[in-house]
């Protein structure tokens, strides 16, 4: 398992993505989301993506350097077709609408399809809190990557769709960022092409219904499900990624699931954005989340818990070690990398390969 620190590996991807055509800046913004992803724990949002989006790119199902388009505004809203654009790009755009509309209503609301995998969304909440906002956002597969089925079903229907929110605190920011299926697909795919290694036990279905830990289940026929989050209770997940697609697909003049969909290709995306200055003031907030996260911070602890985490702990414990020790990759997503390197004549970098001493334990939240 080869590790790479974080700068190397960032030079490497922006060179793939300059050698399919895409601008300077924008292969920037991708190779950084992806990295930014791998630093926090979020492997399955990765550089394990990059074959896939630069299959799209010498395809034409992504267009590279291609604009943000507009198509309705007022001063609270906007919706956008990102014309099969790279999605952290387009994403990235679109959060710089919805930004200053928010500061000027203290709400306002960016929606956009055809927009290209747009990656971690931990990514664009921690950026709306660092400038002191709220950020909600979900996005959905444009009807496409059905992998969850509805509790007693036999056949998926609806994508892992997730759910982020983030609120700025005294410190660190709660970035609440989870997939509504006990795992997100991408977490399904590391394992599926680590030589099918197998899933932990309560994530998958098969054809029948019965659970399973093999992943080829999301990947060849007769096709599984994931489960809903909940537990016994899966309907509560079942039914949030169901008005999350609705949102997702409906908002943004893109589409919800629906029968005969195609395979995942990129997002449909939705950033609502509240400005706490404009409600009861700044400070009221960050009172309030500062005192209540401390607050729950506090808890006795059970044995051998050392530390009460809230949402977003876990991805900066990680990006703090990992920023230090390097990013490991599974094997077989190296060799892939270097292939498709080989492929485009770019150069490989030459690494050392070490094992971490040892990775913290990650309580990873889920994405789409």
């Amino acid at each position: 398992m080869p590790t790479i620190h974080a700068p190397t590996l960032l030079d490497f991807a922006t060179r793939l993505f300059r050698a399919v055509g895409v601008p300077e800046a924008d292969a920037s913004v991708v190779a950084h989301n992806l990295i930014g992803a791998n630093l926090r724990g979020h492997d399955s949002h990765g550089v394990l993506r990059i074959p896939q989006y630069l299959d799209f790119l010498t395809k034409g199902d992504y267009r590279a350097g291609v604009a943000l388009k507009i198509e309705n505004e007022s001063p609270g809203v906007v919706v956008v077709d990102g014309q099969w654009g790279l999605g952290q790009v387009q994403a990235h755009r679109l959060l710089d609408l919805v930004i200053p509309k928010a500061r000027e209503l203290g709400l306002a609301a960016g929606t956009g399809r055809n927009i290209g995998h747009i990656g971690r969304l931990g990514e664009y909440a921690e950026r709306a809190a660092a400038e002191g906002l709220i950020l909600i956002a979900t996005v959905n597969n444009n009807g496409a990557g059905q992998r969850v089925a509805p509790p007693g079903g036999l056949q998926p229907r609806l994508g892992t769709n997730p759910l982020c929110v983030a609120v700025p605190t005294d410190t660190s920011p709660v970035v609440l960022d989870f997939g509504t299926s006990v795992a997100a697909e991408g977490k399904v795919r590391v394992h599926y092409f680590n030589d099918k290694k197998p899933v932990p036990e309560g994530w998958l279905l098969d054809a029948h219904g019965h659970p399973t830990t093999d992943p080829s289940v999301l990947y060849e026929p007769p096709l599984g499900s994931i489960l809903p989050m909940g537990g016994t209770q899966s309907y509560k997940g079942f039914g949030l990624g169901l008005v999350l697609d609705m949102f997702a697909g409906g908002l943004t003049g893109g589409r919800s699931s629906h029968p005969g969909a195609t395979g995942a290709k990129g997002n449909n995306v939705v950033f609502i954005a509240l400005d706490p200055a404009r409600f009861a003031g700044f400070e009221a907030l960050t009172t309030q989340s500062s005192a209540l996260s401390e607050y729950v911070r506090a808890t006795p602890r059970a044995d051998g818990v050392s530390a009460i985490l809230l949402p977003g702990d876990p991805e900066r414990m990680v990006l703090e070690y990992r920023s230090i020790e390097g990013i490991p990759l599974e094997e077989s997503q190296w060799i892939k990398l270097k292939e498709v390197a080989v492929n485009l004549g770019v150069i490989i970098p030459d690494l050392p390969v070490d094992e971490p001493a040892r990775d913290p334990s990650v309580i990873e939240t889920e994405e789409e």
